[in-house]
């Protein structure tokens, strides 16, 4: 529990800076204000993938004890590998994009293999949840007194 937040603070921290280079380097550098750049989505991927999506399954994690589940350190470790790598190419592509410079196909590609370690960290989740869902029923059956002459 305690590795779920600290991950969802440092995404929280970092989700904040980022928001503050996104406007600092945009304009120390004469970006036009409006004109699109991905520095401002690496600020919400950040925030909302990493700070709200973990502090949602911290919360889970309190109510069913998905770290039970080998699952879960596999969602852990790939969910975190996504949303760092997808985070990464965002501010880099951004940084080329306010620096007037292109962009190559290869930050395309690697963003492409962030989000397909999101996609894979996220049913690894569903997963644990599932089991960790199916093993409180047991559970609760276990210990429900039998009803007697029920129909």
């Amino acid at each position: 529990m305690r590795r779920l937040y600290y991950s969802a603070f440092a995404y929280m921290v970092g989700g904040v800076l980022s928001g503050l280079f996104y406007r600092e380097f945009t304009k120390l550098n004469g970006f036009p204000p409006g004109e699109f750049t991905q520095l401002g989505l690496a600020h919400t991927h950040l925030l909302t993938l990493g700070f709200i999506v973990l502090v949602i399954v911290l919360l889970l994690e309190r109510a069913f004890t998905l770290s039970r589940s080998r699952l879960f350190g596999w969602f852990f470790w790939v969910y975190n590998a996504g949303v760092i790598l997808t985070s990464a190419m965002l501010v880099w592509r951004g940084s080329l994009t306010v620096l007037g410079q292109e962009s190559s196909k290869m930050i395309a590609g690697i963003a492409g293999t962030g989000h397909m370690l999101l996609t894979a960290g996220m049913v690894l989740l569903f997963l644990a949840l599932g089991r960790a869902i199916a093993a409180d029923r047991r559970v609760e059956a276990a210990h429900q007194p039998e009803l007697v002459g029920a129909s």
